[in-house]
């Protein structure tokens, strides 16, 4: 494409491409990128740049910023009903888990409150959550289901998440989580609960078109594997696509299950072993890492990154922002997070929300990369590195934002 169909033409930038398989940022010091009909049309360094005439496009001068993709949170739980901060201060106050669940607390209290809120009052409560994301440079963000646990409220919940993408110019994915969690008026009837998830929420998702992917949580706490094969299947017959919470408690061989099924990722995956990995690397599954949660719930099983690193399965890093297990919606923390707790490199971190982030979702050949042909979701930082953006907390660096090619902040 020649510059004469140009629309838009950024100067004078630092450019982290960030392409999958290369090594570090990709960096292009000294560069430029074009934009036509929201998508990359062109860049490189600046000495390389053609022509073109400055009247018939919108120029904007970065003054040696850095330009990297938008960034990309692939794990949320942010549409969720009431607050679980009172547990937050009981479980400091000596509280057991059992003693909160007495109580009436942990997931039981989210789905109530879940269920009570209409489908408008849900997405007044996510909105300040999403707004963080988006303020902080994240143009993809995926939004599971998972706290209705009934058909209706299911339905709402990704209703819901609809909604934001139409409040929001972010992009939205949607993950169907019937399979999360045992609703209280199944106890003791798990089988009975997937047949419902598989029989009637799942199908009555698809028709609605209300999902881009499945997920269960297949843990000792959460559903067997025979139960989350089920589910997988269900998900085939429909055409949606796999993911899984698995190995965050203990290892069950859910990843290596995912694998078989040619998911997109295995989250969580602190009980990940060598024969999980490699399943996960052969199906090409992108592993991913939630530093959020490791640290609110205060756990020690790292998750094995020297064998994702062994056997080059990508690493995504997201937020899990949820009520329970991660309530932060700041994907620039969880950068810090996996660089700290999880001793990912500066680099490594940043993939894990950019190429890695946009694999998790299926969306690698689009989404993730600064590369010709790519949807022109960028970020504009006021930094002098790229590591800045792993290093530093409480400062928000973000100059600009352009998702599809218009610039939204």
């Amino acid at each position: 494409m020649t510059a004469s169909h140009w629309q838009q033409l950024i100067i004078n930038v630092n450019i982290a491409t960030m392409t999958e398989g290369g090594n570090g940022y990709g960096e292009i010091k000294g560069g430029a990128l074009a934009i036509s009909n929201g998508k990359i049309a062109w860049l490189g360094a600046m000495a390389d740049l053609p022509s073109y005439d400055a009247k018939q496009l919108t120029v904007i001068d970065g003054q040696g910023q850095w330009l990297t993709p938008g960034l990309i949170d692939c794990h949320t739980h942010l549409v969720f009903g009431g607050s679980r901060a009172n547990e937050f201060e009981m479980r400091l106050q000596g509280k057991s888990y059992e003693e909160i669940a007495n109580a009436g607390g942990g997931i039981v209290s989210t789905v109530a409150a879940t269920r009570s809120a209409s489908q408008a009052e849900l997405v007044e409560l996510a909105k300040p959550r999403l707004a963080a994301l988006f303020e902080q440079g994240v143009s993809t963000v995926e939004i599971k289901s998972g706290y209705g646990l009934d058909t209706e409220t299911e339905i709402k919940m990704l209703r819901a998440a609809g909604e934001l993408a139409e409040q929001f110019p972010v992009n939205v994915q949607r993950t169907f989580l019937g399979a999360h969690a045992l609703p209280v008026e199944f106890q003791g009837r798990a089988d009975e609960y997937i047949e419902l998830v598989c029989d009637e929420m799942l199908p009555a998702v698809a028709q609605q078109g209300l999902a881009d992917a499945v997920d269960v949580f297949c843990e000792s706490v959460g559903f067997t594997l025979a139960q989350t094969k089920q589910v997988f299947d269900a998900a085939k017959q429909h055409n949606l696509a796999i993911k899984v919470h698995a190995e965050q408690l203990s290892n069950l061989g859910a990843s290596e299950l995912a694998a078989s099924y040619g998911a997109l990722s295995s989250d969580h995956v602190e009980f990940l072993d060598e024969a999980g990995v490699e399943a996960m690397a052969h199906a090409g599954m992108t592993a991913v890492l939630l530093p959020g949660a490791f640290y609110f719930l205060r756990e020690t099983q790292l998750p094995p990154i020297e064998l994702l690193r062994k056997h080059g399965v990508a690493m995504a890093v997201a937020t899990d922002v949820n009520p329970g297990t991660s309530p932060f919606s700041s994907l620039t923390l969880m950068l810090n997070m996996a660089c700290t707790l999880f001793r990912l490199t500066p680099a490594e971190a940043l993939a894990g929300v950019t190429c890695h982030g946009a694999k998790a979702l299926g969306l690698a050949d689009s989404k993730g990369q600064l590369k010709v042909g790519f949807d022109a979701d960028i970020a504009l930082w006021n930094i002098n590195q790229p590591a800045e953006l792993c290093y530093q907390f409480g400062v928000n660096p973000l100059s600009a934002l352009f998702i599809n090619g218009e610039k939204v902040k």
